[in-house]
């Protein structure tokens, strides 16, 4: 009776529909997600998980999060779908604040993509579309996206109908088994799959190779997932957000599972949808190209703004991350190309700059790039280091 009582009075969530403030059915349109001084906590009695967070994310924006352990990435996700509740400020999307919409038109119309994969007993196709909206080729297309099957694999879910060929008399079988050219109905089978043939009395010989189970979308899946494999799992699950082709993307870490070779192809296919991407980042290497990076700290916002901005600050908390990971001077690289591809040239703040790296080289093209100057910027940094250091020694 006691935990009858307890469940009775555990706090109920919000309702799934409100008439009086339902948006728009094509709601989001565009993707623009705004925190403005957004303060939330688990439980009355605990210290708040984020403090007066204010931050916009524009339309089509690709945003990595990053922090320490503990920084409130995971909240702020549960934040945007309502897990948490406001305490103060608010989250605007597309300019509707989702405090006062139902959960139902809220989650329906953003997606997750979680950190621990969910699936449920059913097939491949009841996991990816459990309400049977899309079509076989849609299924398919999502699935080639996630690297779960090729592009050159022949995806079907039922075998195409066809006349099965006419089996040879065992005679002939056995005949061209004694010749060494064992080959039947013309389909390549080997000599022991001839003999399994005749054994089975089957018309054709069974492949014994290997099948992908995504290529069938009848293919079952076990309780939470269990006859699939982490990466699977996840991958299945970034296929069922895809396909939905959401205007605002929250991935948590989603790729955490997935070797980087697979990581990489489907970074690629992030970069190329068009919608408003927010990604909880364990590998600064899948962020570092995005349009804007989100530093958290204790729940706090402390940086806000493009990669290659922010590794440009010598005390900056997202160049710390950076230089603790040891990938520095790559991911270095990769901000400066994804900022001068976006970017024009500042001729004005780079003119000197630009004269002096044309004069040593002896070039009437004044510094191509600016990837060239920056680089000539840290070598004279370096230098400068280097005999503050020989002075040192030399007074000693």
């Amino acid at each position: 009776v006691e935990r009858l009582k307890a469940y009775l009075d555990v706090e109920q969530e919000a309702d799934a529909e409100n008439e009086k403030t339902q948006p728009a059915k094509n709601w989001p349109s565009q993707g623009s997600v705004e925190f403005i001084n957004y303060t939330t906590r688990y439980r009355e009695d605990l210290d708040p998980v984020l403090k007066g967070v204010t931050f916009r994310i524009n339309p089509l924006e690709k945003v990595g999060i990053v922090g320490r352990t503990g920084a409130g990435k995971s909240s702020l996700a549960l934040a945007l779908f309502r897990g948490l509740e406001a305490e103060e400020g608010k989250i605007l999307v597309d300019g509707v604040d989702i405090g006062l919409i139902g959960l139902r038109d809220l989650r329906e119309n953003i997606t997750i993509v979680p950190q621990d994969p969910t699936l449920f007993t059913g097939t491949i196709r009841t996991n990816l579309d459990p309400f049977s909206v899309f079509t076989d080729e849609e299924i398919f297309t999502a699935l080639r996206r996630v690297q779960l099957i090729g592009a050159a694999d022949t995806a079907t879910q039922t075998p195409a109908a066809s006349r099965p060929a006419t089996p040879k008399p065992v005679k002939d079988l056995i005949a061209q088994e004694g010749n060494g050219a064992a080959k039947a109905s013309g389909n390549g089978a080997t000599n022991d799959a001839v003999i399994d043939v005749i054994a089975s009395g089957a018309s054709t010989p069974v492949s014994t190779s290997n099948k992908n189970i995504f290529l069938n979308l009848n293919s079952p899946v076990a309780e939470s997932g269990n006859n699939l494999s982490q990466g699977q799992r996840q991958l299945l699950c970034l296929a069922r957000a895809l396909l939905k082709n959401p205007k605002v993307l929250m991935m948590d870490e989603a790729t955490a599972s997935i070797d980087y070779n697979t990581d990489n192809k489907i970074q690629e296919t992030i970069r190329e949808l068009e919608s408003t991407i927010i990604t909880i980042a364990h590998r600064l290497q899948t962020i570092v190209d995005y349009d804007k990076v989100l530093v958290l700290d204790k729940g706090e916002v402390v940086e806000f703004g493009h990669p290659h901005e922010l590794l440009k600050k010598e005390d900056g908390v997202f160049r710390s991350m950076c230089e603790t990971s040891g990938e520095l001077v790559s991911l270095k690289k990769a901000a400066r190309k994804a900022w001068n591809k976006n970017q024009l040239v500042d001729v004005e703040s780079e003119e000197e700059t630009f004269a002096e790296v044309a004069a040593k080289a002896g070039s009437s093209k004044a510094g191509s790039s600016k990837e060239g100057v920056e680089d000539k910027k840290e070598a004279k940094k370096d230098e400068k280091k280097n005999e503050k250091k020989g002075g040192k020694k030399s007074k000693k």
